[in-house]
């Protein structure tokens, strides 16, 4: 029996107010997965590297979780494997793209463009619903996007120097805005535990390929970063992340990624003395604002498709 029903899922947006756990997952999921970048620099293969051992490792716990809560998760995506398959290559493109990127700018930057899917995969999820956010829905939007704008917005310069970088991790966030999609598809069928495990097995083999021939160091000798970052971004972060994807809405899910840039600041100021402002903590006090609209106000969008119209499915 999976953990949700294409019933509970497909429309959360026009549901009553959203579950508590849901969003404390989203949070938690943020918090985990801003400890990503910090870890990466302190591995000591390439970045894309980093991204195999963090998936490599995860993986097996991931398939013997499912396996004994549901049943083989591989037998479970039967007739999903297209929309699989392509979670899985997005997210090795994504973690690729960002890993590359985190050792080519700021850590700053490196966090804020990577979660650029935090408005593209809102702006998708009201393509689909076919229709405009409600006034609660686009307060909201406004309000996260002036915290995005003042999250380590100091740091979030383009430059020579980090113009590479940020490329490669505004590329990431494309990506992370497409694994979101096709795993909110996958969701519909699929636990949360069955999608992670095998979307995680299907990005394996693409990014060892990928490090072998950027021609990096694949073999760790210090584990300890890889092991975290296996531990924190991928069991804990996407955990939590898939699970909340069952659960909420595009827009919700957009919102809470905007509150990596302020983990990651903080691990910058005790890591790096990257010292955080005080537009820094009102961004933060705003995203916070933002998340508690859209789960108290009303949830029903204006509808721009016709009274009967059914919204697009695919």
């Amino acid at each position: 029996m999976h953990e949700s029903s294409p019933a509970k899922n497909s429309s959360p947006v026009q549901s009553g107010r959203f579950p508590l756990p849901a969003l404390l997952a989203v949070v938690g999921a943020n918090v985990a997965l801003a400890f990503g970048p910090w870890l990466v620099r302190l591995a000591d293969v390439g970045p894309v590297s980093a991204a195999f051992w963090r998936l490599v490792l995860a993986a097996p716990v991931l398939v013997a979780v499912a396996t004994m809560a549901s049943g083989s998760p591989f037998r479970a995506a039967r007739g999903l494997w297209p929309i699989v398959l392509l979670a899985g290559i997005a997210f090795a493109g994504d973690l690729a793209s960002w890993h590359i990127g985190i050792l080519r700018t700021t850590l700053a930057n490196a966090t804020l463009f990577g979660n650029s899917a935090s408005l593209i995969y809102p702006i998708y999820g009201f393509l689909v619903m076919r229709a405009w956010p409600n006034r609660t829905q686009f307060t909201a939007l406004i309000l996260a996007g002036i915290g995005a704008a003042l999250l380590l917005g100091r740091s979030a310069e383009l430059s020579p120097r980090n113009l590479a970088g940020d490329l490669f991790c505004l590329l990431a966030g494309t990506l992370y805005a497409v694994y979101f999609i096709a795993m909110a598809r996958a969701r519909l069928r699929l636990g949360s535990v069955q999608a992670l495990a095998v979307s995680s097995v299907v990005s394996v083999a693409p990014l060892l390929l990928t490090a072998l021939v950027l021609g990096e160091t694949v073999v760790p000798t210090n584990w300890t970063p890889v092991v975290t970052l296996a531990i924190t971004s991928q069991l804990i972060g996407q955990g939590l992340m898939i699970y909340a994807l069952g659960e909420l809405p595009p827009l919700v899910i957009g919102i809470a990624l905007l509150f990596q840039p302020l983990v990651s600041g903080t691990i910058g100021w005790i890591a790096y003395d990257e010292r955080l402002t005080l537009p820094d903590f009102i961004g933060g006090a705003l995203v916070a604002v933002a998340l508690v609209l859209v789960r108290r106000g009303p949830r029903k969008p204006t509808q721009l498709a016709q009274p009967g119209a059914s919204p697009k499915s695919d």
